[in-house]
């Protein structure tokens, strides 16, 4: 039980709930992905129905940022957990919340009024490039399989008793990538028609960052979370350390 670092690097702590809310160890080996249906990041009830991690868009920067609310390996609460049906939240899961909206009738609404958000099926590649590199850590930290094997259904025909529900002992013996519309005892849609199959496909990839104009080694670092000397490193870059737009530069491993 808790093995492994429990912190994502660089996540903010500033709504970690475990604290004053507690939960149950367990060995994580699945995801089950969320949207929160917002533009900003949720207050869950004090906690009380928070996710493990929530990833919130910088559309400034080209990134998301995270904020964890419970430890890795900690169960959390953001799904429908029925008294004596199967375990939801305690069941080997770590959950994430993206900050966005799966139903197009929202994505429509807030298009037209000019409400700037994420639209989960259709989220840029720079979100995709910082979910892939948390499912990556998932993987070499916990041992979390970059697979899923199921089908992300687009909202709303995955709400409710839909065909990707999973059947509890199918549930039971889940182990990989997965969407709140697939954990039984919920009736939720999230996330839609999520681009997982892209998602792990990039976790899978060597990681690259190709340079922007103004971007610096320390500035990369910070995006990426990874240290610049660590990347100078891996590039063969030395002193003066100078980089330049368009040059795809290989960013090593996570330390945890």
């Amino acid at each position: 039980m808790k093995t492994g670092p429990q912190k994502y690097p660089n996540a903010s702590l500033a709504y970690f709930y475990q604290s004053r809310l507690g939960g149950d160890a367990m060995e994580v080996n699945a995801i089950v992905w969320h949207t929160t249906e917002g533009t900003s990041l949720p207050s869950y009830d004090g906690g009380t129905q928070a996710p493990t991690l929530t990833a919130v868009p910088d559309f400034r920067a080209h990134k998301l940022k995270w904020f964890q609310h419970f430890d890795f390996d900690v169960s959390a609460r953001a799904l429908v957990n029925r008294s004596g049906g199967v375990q939801t939240n305690t069941l080997n899961v770590a959950q994430v919340e993206l900050v966005s909206t799966c139903d197009p009738v929202t994505h429509a609404r807030w298009t037209r009024q000019g409400v700037q958000h994420l639209f989960a099926p259709e989220v840029p590649d720079w979100v995709i490039r910082d979910l892939a590199a948390f499912a990556k850590w998932a993987n070499e930290k916990h041992d979390v399989p970059l697979s899923s094997g199921l089908t992300f259904k687009a909202y709303p025909a995955s709400y409710g008793a839909s065909s990707v529900r999973m059947s509890p002992s199918r549930w039971l013996a889940f182990k990989g990538h997965c969407g709140h519309q697939h954990v039984p005892e919920n009736d939720h849609g999230d996330p839609g028609n999520f681009p997982m199959a892209a998602i792990l496909a990039a976790a899978k990839a060597p990681t690259t960052h190709t340079v922007r104009p103004g971007e610096t080694l320390s500035s990369i670092g910070a995006l990426v979370g990874v240290p610049w000397l660590d990347i100078a490193r891996a590039n063969h870059i030395s002193t003066p350390y100078r980089i330049y737009p368009g040059q795809v530069l290989t960013i090593p491993k996570r330390q945890s």
